[in-house]
């Protein structure tokens, strides 16, 4: 159970961490463009950017570019989506254009750190760009067949031929507690009012969109994960109910003599059902801790070297990810202590049928 409930809420951080790095929480972008194209330029220093960043929910407002674009090689060739991010470089460096690439842009075209990636820029004119692989960082698939190649805004901005403070969009980061499902749509909400409220002000008609409209194949993949994870709960909690039940029910048939013997002696079936019950509930800790242990142990080792794989075409990601949240685990084992228990009061119904007369003289 405590698996389930680990490998559930790891999947929905891994994915849900890794489609925001992409996209952010909230993408603030033209209503009436492509934002992928050469000439998809908003200028953004009307000052929407202050507008934002005073909201409470609001982390950071993060001004990006999107370019297609075609890498190479030797004879490989393959279709990316670079992306613009600000990048604080030392002025050594400020005439090196580096990039960041997907593992599984690596996998395709046989890239390693330090390589030279020469990439073509289809517009007008064709274009051409050597960068330099600066990292290798793992990727979340967000169901598409397009690799993102990350690079500094400065040098896409030049590319593109834009002036200081224009951008292909906004990517607004949220603060953690804003950041379920509900939350994200109502801060979507108030960043379109704070759009609406500058649409005078801007000379191009800006909409805000919710990680969630951005990807909702992949939010309703989660969901359905969260809806197994409650039927697993539940079957297994049944199933451990139903062992403990005969479990205490053999233990009551070895002691059917010492229960009539007690209830001659005058001691109630409440009493006698007390006493079997504090052993079974003995009992019971005694698995939970020993499960909640091995759990722990499990997730530790899988968390730290992501030892069993997944494929990231089928689940998003390359590896079973673990997160450990504790105040769901202590929910878990509570609400299946109190069902066990509950469940332990039906064999406890047996003790009353037993004749203190017959199982006496039986002994």
């Amino acid at each position: 159970m405590i698996l389930s409930v680990s490998v559930s809420s790891g999947f929905r951080e891994e994915i849900r961490d890794g489609i925001s790095s992409l996209t952010g929480d909230i993408r603030v972008s033209p209503s009436n463009m492509n934002i992928f194209g050469e000439d998809a330029s908003v200028d953004f220093s009307s000052g929407v950017t202050d507008a934002l960043s005073v909201l409470p929910e609001v982390d950071r407002v993060t001004p990006v570019i999107y370019r297609a674009g075609i890498v190479k090689n030797g004879d490989q060739i393959h279709g990316v989506l670079f992306k613009g991010v600000p990048v604080q470089r030392a002025a050594s460096d400020s005439s090196r254009l580096g990039v960041r690439i997907p593992t599984r842009l690596r996998d395709l075209l046989g890239y390693a750190a330090g390589d030279r990636l020469t990439a073509y820029f289809v517009g007008e004119k064709v274009k051409v760009r050597n960068f330099t692989v600066e990292e290798i960082y793992e990727e979340v698939m967000d169901g598409s067949d397009t690799p993102v190649v990350l690079c500094d805004l400065a040098d896409l901005r030049r590319l593109c031929g834009w002036a200081e403070g224009e951008s292909s969009a906004l990517e607004v980061a949220l603060r953690p507690p804003f950041r379920s499902s509900s939350r994200v749509q109502e801060a979507a909400a108030k960043v379109s009012a704070v759009l609406l409220g500058r649409s005078e002000f801007d000379a191009t008609p800006l909409m805000a969109t919710s990680v969630m409209r951005l990807y909702p194949q992949i939010f309703d993949w989660l969901t359905l994960i969260d809806f197994n994870v409650v039927f697993i709960l539940l079957l297994m909690t049944v199933v451990a109910g139903f062992n403990m039940i005969s479990g205490l029910l053999i233990m009551l048939f070895r002691h059917i003599s010492t229960i009539g013997t007690l209830k001659s002696m005058g001691m109630t079936d409440r009493s006698i059902a007390k006493v079997f019950l504090r052993v079974a509930a003995r009992t019971v800790l005694t698995g939970m801790a020993w499960g909640n242990g091995l759990a722990l142990l499990f997730c530790a080792v899988q968390g730290t070297t992501h030892l069993l794989k997944l494929n990231p075409v089928n689940y998003f990601i390359s590896f079973v990810p673990v997160h450990v949240n504790l105040p769901r685990i202590l929910v878990a084992d509570v609400l299946s202590f109190a069902v066990i228990l509950l469940l332990l009061l039906i064999p406890c119904l047996f003790i009353s049928k037993v004749d203190p007369a017959r199982t006496v003289r039986a002994q």
